[in-house]
């Protein structure tokens, strides 16, 4: 059950004298978050506020607190996931929670697998090399998670320029795009030239020493002269996943508007 069906079914049952005011009030204290054990507060209003829920970040956690999150967090919505872990974890996470799946490249476990689209929009990911993929599938596994169609389209960095006019059409069938790209990080820029729609650039950590572990094509992607590129932090194909999704509710939400008043 999802957390506004927990919330509504309460209400309905306090309406229907089923349950008393002083029991509602104790079941509703885990509605704005609920503490596990003394190491987490599971902040279940977030999918009401934002749209999507809280995400566990993986990595710096013991695999016991994971579980346990995990455990908490399934009481009150559909998706629930996990970012950063490793395939060692996964086993033993998989141990106590037997219908967890796993999805090595992206490093990211859920409890449910993407489905039919729900969400309007289609979120077109592209990568600059091979070496990019792993962050790359973060974002797309994120935004498969989260409702929306996502279309792939691996290694056309601008060494050969010609892949990615090739594939022009993932470009134009866009809704939003985002662009993973290490080394010196000029896709987003090319990406953007060619777009008429909201351009998300991914900086990775691949390249030589020169790259800084990614603030080269970060300062690159920042400093870009093609107009309207976001850029979100080093790795985080996570971030750009729901920053585009995030940019496609919006538009949705303003579409429903003009609808109305039309």
């Amino acid at each position: 059950m999802t957390q506004p069906e927990a919330l509504q079914n309460l209400l309905q049952a306090i309406a229907n004298g089923e349950i008393s005011p002083e029991t509602a009030l104790e079941k509703l204290k885990h509605l704005p978050f609920e503490p596990v054990d003394e190491f987490a507060k599971i902040d279940h209003h977030r999918r009401l506020r934002t749209g999507f829920p809280e995400v566990i970040w993986g990595a710096d956690k013991t695999p016991e607190q994971i579980i346990k999150i995990i455990t908490a967090m399934r009481q009150g919505d559909t998706v629930v996931m996990a970012t950063r872990i490793e395939a060692e974890v996964y086993q033993q996470l998989k141990i106590a929670i037997p219908d967890l799946k796993y999805y090595p490249t992206a490093r990211i476990c859920a409890l449910s697998a993407p489905e039919a689209p729900t969400q309007i929009g289609t979120i077109s990911i592209l990568t600059a090399g091979t070496a990019d993929i792993p962050v790359a599938e973060e974002a797309a596994i994120t935004a498969e998670l989260s409702g929306f169609a996502v279309t792939r389209l691996w290694d056309v960095g601008v060494a050969g320029i010609h892949r990615l006019l090739s594939h022009r059409h993932v470009v134009n069938d866009a809704d939003v795009l985002i662009v993973v790209a290490g080394m010196e990080g000029a896709l987003p820029s090319v990406v953007a030239g060619m777009a008429d729609c909201p351009v998300i650039g991914v900086p990775t950590s691949i390249g030589y020493g020169a790259s800084f572990s990614g603030v080269a094509p970060l300062l690159t992607m920042l400093n870009s002269c093609a107009a309207g590129i976001g850029v979100v932090n080093i790795d985080n194909g996570f971030g750009a996943a729901i920053l585009a999704g995030q940019i496609l509710r919006t538009a949705k939400k303003i579409g429903a508007v003009s609808d109305a008043n039309s």
